[in-house]
């Protein structure tokens, strides 16, 4: 589910069972799903699935990185 951006890049959004979360990007934290080894934003209060490019478009705009590595050596 892709996220969406304002035309200021300060808020994004994403709609999740005919639901629109949203939440300026600041306040975006990304995180691991351990479950699933996958990046997670929080947005808006909902966890939101995101992919790598994603995760990367939401920090050059200011959202704070809260992964970590699941895979052990």
């Amino acid at each position: 589910m892709p996220l969406e951006f304002d035309s200021t890049n300060t808020h994004c959004s994403a709609l999740i069972e005919d639901v629109r979360y949203q939440s300026l990007v600041s306040e975006v934290v990304i995180v691991t799903n351990d479950a699933t080894h996958m990046s997670e934003a929080q947005v808006g209060g909902k966890s939101v699935p995101i992919t790598e490019a994603e995760a990367e478009s939401l920090l050059t705009r200011g959202a704070r990185d809260d992964r970590h590595n699941t895979v052990v050596e």
